[in-house]
């Protein structure tokens, strides 16, 4: 094959041969996102046949976002069963969608799962606790330890925190009961 894959215009419309390593490169960002699309898909299957086992309703939505693949599902009346108490089913059905994607990939999935709009509803949440909990720092000079969260809930406190100046947040402690500190800066 030819270094001179095809030739390219530029805004001078002088004609500039495009090379086998132009071409890769541009392909390289779609081969991403080509890879957390079958991420969806296989996470979509699984959780399709999850919920026809189950025999509950729910539309499955994918989507690419932020570098990993999202994973949604509305609808259904029985939906909040699969969310759990604090949302510990839910990152159950998450950890078990990413072994199934694994197992049929060979790679670690970071894919995301919401069910009944509970995660995005938490992460409102989680951004009003960061960044209430930032402010009053800032103002009382005191450091304050938050409640054990998981991993998802803590990513969105520390950048509520990180929105507010005079403050800084950090992590402590051992799953389960690792939390954040918002501490003054």
């Amino acid at each position: 094959m030819s270094e001179t894959a095809e030739v390219i215009g530029t805004e001078q419309d002088e004609a500039v041969p495009a090379t086998v390593e132009d071409e890769a490169e541009d392909t390289d960002a779609g081969s991403d996102d080509d890879l957390l699309v079958q991420e969806g898909d296989i996470a979509g299957d699984y959780l399709e046949r999850l919920l026809d086992i189950l025999d509950y309703d729910g539309d499955i939505d994918l989507d690419v976002e932020a570098g990993r693949a999202i994973v949604s599902i509305d609808g259904g009346e029985d939906l909040d069963k699969l969310v759990g108490p604090r949302g510990n089913v839910l990152e159950a059905l998450q950890e078990l969608t990413r072994l199934a994607v694994q197992q049929e990939t060979g790679t670690r999935s970071r894919l995301m799962l919401d069910i009944a709009g509970w995660r995005a509803g938490r992460r409102e949440e989680l951004r009003e606790l960061g960044r209430s909990t930032a402010e009053s720092v800032a103002q009382s000079g005191e450091k304050v330890r938050l409640h054990p969260m998981s991993p998802f809930e803590r990513k969105v406190v520390h950048d509520a925190v990180a929105t507010v100046e005079g403050v800084t947040s950090e992590s402590e402690g051992e799953e389960p009961k690792r939390r954040v500190v918002v501490l003054p800066a």
